[in-house]
């Protein structure tokens, strides 16, 4: 086993880019299963704080862990910073991961917490910009059949300006959109990370893409009058 203070010197990658989001596809028992033997791995691997298995894990999940840490605090420099740390709790706390949730519901939950005791620090509203601004938190029924206004947007158009939008939601809403759109985790699994009812974790769902889609709109308008500006020979 090696020691902590091999650790301690390690230095991990923090150039990254934002990709499309992407329609969550069902998973079938073989995949369950292959899933729960991965869980497993991790955790025993964790345990024995494998340097190999670290570094496969940070391979898989740099740009994820650091497109949720940006998203969830609005700043890269403090993005970067909190995507050290979390990693630095996933080496020292591994033994506590059981393989029981999947990995990146562990790990998004491990950062979420470095977020809100950053704001703690900061004595900064942040705890409170985590929660829902609305007090009503009636269930909402999300719908499912076709793509979200969120995800025809993303087919389509440029990752950035779509991050630019995401950005000026509340960032109760941009969490939750964040999480099921670009993680593709269940409605359950941002239950876990985010540590709301399930009723919550809809009522923001609902109400964020409420709030994007006549951003998402605007910005498509503003393109196409573009377009038709330059075929006309606006530009010209």
């Amino acid at each position: 086993m090696l020691e902590e203070k091999s650790f301690a010197v390690r230095v991990f990658p923090t150039k990254y880019r934002v990709n499309k989001g992407v329609q969550t596809l069902p998973m079938t028992a073989a995949m369950i299963e292959a899933n729960e033997a991965e869980n497993a791995d991790i955790a025993r691997g964790l345990k024995q704080q494998d340097p190999e298995l670290l570094d496969r894990l940070i391979d898989t999940y740099q740009h994820r862990l650091m497109r949720y840490l940006t998203f969830l605090t609005g700043k890269r420099e403090v993005a970067e910073d909190l995507f050290q740390e979390t990693w630095m709790r996933v080496l020292m706390r591994g033994g506590q991961y059981n393989g029981k949730a999947r990995f990146d519901t562990w790990l998004f939950t491990i950062a979420r917490n470095l977020v809100i005791d950053l704001s703690r620090k900061r004595t900064m509203a942040s705890l409170d910009e985590l929660q829902d601004p609305t007090k009503d938190e009636r269930p909402f029924e999300i719908a499912i059949d076709g793509p979200s206004p969120f995800e025809q947007f993303c087919s389509r158009e440029d990752a950035a300006e779509v991050s630019a939008v995401l950005l000026e939601l509340h960032a109760s809403y941009r969490e939750v959109l964040v999480l099921r759109f670009h993680e593709e985790m269940a409605l359950e699994e941002i239950a876990a990370v985010t540590r709301a009812p399930l009723s919550t974790v809809k009522s923001r769902l609902y109400r964020g893409l409420a709030a994007l889609k006549p951003q998402l709109e605007k910005l498509r308008g503003e393109r196409n009058q573009v377009r038709r500006q330059v075929v006309s020979g606006g530009f010209c």
